[in-house]
C-alpha cells in the first residue's frame, strides 16, 4: 500500500485560533515532542503495553497538525505523529494533547479529535490494506500540580440508562500519562536514561540544585550533533519558560546556545545557594544556618544523584555530616 498523504486543510478554510483549552502548555515547551527522539522516549518509557515492541520507531514522521471541521474551526494547536506498525505501511497515529489544567470532559474533547483526524484520512483515501482506518493513540500530557482526577473513558461520563440504552454508550479512551504522579512513582528510578523521563523530572522539581542535577543528565543525553535541533529546543524552553516560571521577575542575559543555557544554571544554582545562606547569616542563629544547610543536604540527597563531596560543597558541610545524613531516616 502507498504510504498515506499528510492531513491538509481544504482550500478556502479560514484560519482560527485554538480554543483557550488549547494553549494551556506554552509555544517552546510544545516544539520539545516536534522531534521524534522525545516522541520515541516517550512511547518506550511510558507507553508500557506490548504492541509497543511492534512498532517500526526508525519510521516516525509528523503529520500536519491542523485540520479542519466542516465549519472550518482549525485544530492547530496539535501534534501529530505516525509510525510504521509491524510489516506494510499500516500506520499508528499518535495524537499528543497538553494540559495543564484538569479537564472533567477531556474524553469528550479526545473523541472529538480522533474523530476529525479520521475525517482527514477517510478524505484522503488513506486507510490500510483491508479499506480500514489506521489504529490511533490519543495521549494527554498534564503538567498541573494537583493529580489528574477526570475520566479517560468516554463511557463513565454518559449517564447509565435502562435497558438496551446503555449499549449504545460510546467508548472512546486516551492514554493520560500525569507528570507528577510518574515522578512520585517508585517504579520510575530518577536515573533513568530517557528524555522524556528528565523533561518530567525537571518539571516537578522544586529547588535550584534539582534542577541543575537533572539538567546535567539532559546535557549528557544530548551529548550528539545528530541532536542539535533538540539540543536548542531544550535551551529555548528551559531559558525562556521554564526558568521564568520557577523564578517569576528574574531576569535573564540575552543568549541562545545550548551550553551558555548550562554554564548560566550552573552559576545561578550558586549564587541561589548564596543567598539561602545569607539569609541564615543575617537571622544571626548558627544554629538555625546549620539547620537550614543539612535541610538543604537532606534535599539534595533525596532529590539528585549528586555525590557526597558536591554536596558537601554546595552546602559548606563536611563530608562526614553527609555521609551521616545519608544513613540517617528521612521524616515526613
Amino acid at each position: 500500500m502507498t504510504p498515506p498523504r499528510h492531513p491538509r486543510r481544504p482550500r478556502g478554510s479560514r484560519k482560527r485560533r485554538a480554543p483557550a483549552a488549547g494553549r494551556h502548555h506554552d509555544h517552546s515547551y510544545k516544539q520539545l515532542f516536534a522531534h521524534a527522539e522525545m516522541v520515541r522516549d516517550l512511547l518506550t518509557g511510558f507507553v508500557r503495553e506490548d504492541w509497543v515492541q511492534s512498532l517500526d520507531l526508525a519510521s516516525l514522521e509528523t503529520v500536519k497538525g491542523s485540520y479542519v471541521t466542516d465549519d472550518y474551526r482549525d485544530r492547530e494547536d496539535d501534534i501529530i505523529w505516525r509510525v510504521r506498525w509491524a510489516d506494510g505501511w499500516c500506520y499508528v497515529y499518535i495524537l499528543i494533547e497538553f494540559q495543564s489544567t484538569v479537564d472533567p470532559f477531556m474524553a469528550v474533547r479526545i473523541a472529538c479529535y480522533v474523530s476529525l483526524l479520521y475525517q482527514d484520512l477517510i478524505a484522503q483515501k488513506a486507510l490500510t490494506a483491508a479499506g480500514t482506518l489506521p489504529p490511533v493513540l490519543p495521549v494527554v500530557l498534564y503538567n498541573g500540580e494537583l493529580r489528574w482526577t477526570a475520566p479517560t473513558e468516554l463511557s463513565a461520563l454518559i449517564d447509565p440508562a435502562p435497558g438496551g440504552l446503555t449499549h449504545y454508550r460510546p467508548h472512546w479512551s486516551y492514554l493520560l500519562l500525569d507528570e507528577g504522579a510518574i515522578i512520585g512513582d517508585a517504579a520510575y528510578p530518577a536515573e533513568v536514561q530517557n528524555l522524556v523521563a528528565a523533561l518530567f523530572q525537571l518539571e516537578k522539581a522544586r529547588d535550584e540544585p534539582t534542577w541543575l542535577a537533572v539538567y546535567a543528565r539532559l546535557v549528557a543525553l544530548l551529548d550528539s550533533s545528530a541532536l542539535d535541533s533538540l539540543k536548542r529546543a531544550f535551551g529555548r524552553w528551559i531559558y525562556r519558560s521554564f526558568i521564568r516560571k520557577k523564578r517569576p521577575g528574574i531576569r535573564l542575559p540575552d543568549i541562545n546556545d545550548f551550553h551558555e543555557v548550562h554554564t548560566m544554571l550552573q552559576q545561578r544554582v550558586e549564587q541561589w545557594n548564596a543567598e539561602i545562606l545569607e539569609r541564615g547569616r543575617k537571622e544571626g542563629h548558627k544554629e538555625g544556618l546549620a539547620q537550614a544547610r543539612r535541610e538543604m543536604a537532606a534535599a539534595l540527597l533525596e532529590r539528585t544523584a549528586l555525590d557526597d563531596a558536591a554536596i558537601a560543597e554546595l552546602t559548606e558541610l563536611s563530608r562526614e555530616a553527609i555521609r551521616a545524613l545519608r544513613t540517617t531516616p528521612t521524616e515526613h
